[in-house]
């Protein structure tokens, strides 16, 4: 289950994949059996798959206990080959972040 906390250690990875028409539903099985694979790493933590309502991207929101948790999941999907295949599906816009604000009602 995600942890949406400010200020801890957790590294949330926001990955925003541009697809092609008809492409979401591919992108989405295969980032499935992606996250998968991640979770076998210590310090994994959640994965989320978004699809956006006008059918052209999808998000995945995947989150680690901490930086070295996020580099050791990407270095085995690396190895795997998997971050490398995505291209397949999809153009990729990734970026690490840390939760800095939250408000709820």
């Amino acid at each position: 289950m995600p942890i949406i906390l400010a200020n801890t250690a957790i590294v949330t990875q926001i990955n925003v994949f541009t697809v092609p028409p008809g492409g979401q539903d591919a992108m989405i099985a295969f980032l499935a059996e992606t996250a998968k694979v991640a979770r076998e790493e210590p310090g994994w933590i959640s994965a989320s798959l978004h699809r956006c309502l006008d059918g052209t991207r999808v998000v995945n929101y995947a989150q680690t206990e901490n930086m070295d948790a996020a580099r050791r999941v990407i270095d085995r999907l690396n190895a795997r080959g998997l971050i490398a295949e995505n291209k397949k599906y999809g153009v990729a816009s990734p970026g690490l972040y840390e939760v800095v604000f939250t408000l709820e009602r």
